[in-house]
């Protein structure tokens, strides 16, 4: 969509909708294009992903179980050395 500059002075909002959208917004000055609207990329936070997997794992029974004197032993044994 192809609009000129006086227009989209009083249409920015519906542009920017139609940018987000997806639509190619070009805005042009005495017929000529001079400017694109595009979405801005939006970086993830780390509260945006905190929590972002809770309702695609599920526990076993006895997940946060101690563990037995034998299974601290070898867990230790392992990642000392």
């Amino acid at each position: 969509m192809d609009v000129n500059v006086h227009d989209a002075k009083s249409q920015l909002s519906k542009l920017i909708e139609r940018a987000l959208a997806g639509e190619d917004v070009v805005i042009a000055r005495r017929g000529k294009p001079m400017v694109r609207l595009v979405p801005v990329e939006q970086k993830s936070t780390v509260s945006d992903l905190f929590g972002c997997m809770r309702d695609e794992i599920a526990y076993i029974e006895g997940w946060d179980a101690p563990l037995d004197d034998e299974a601290l032993a070898a867990f230790y044994e392992d990642n000392l050395g």
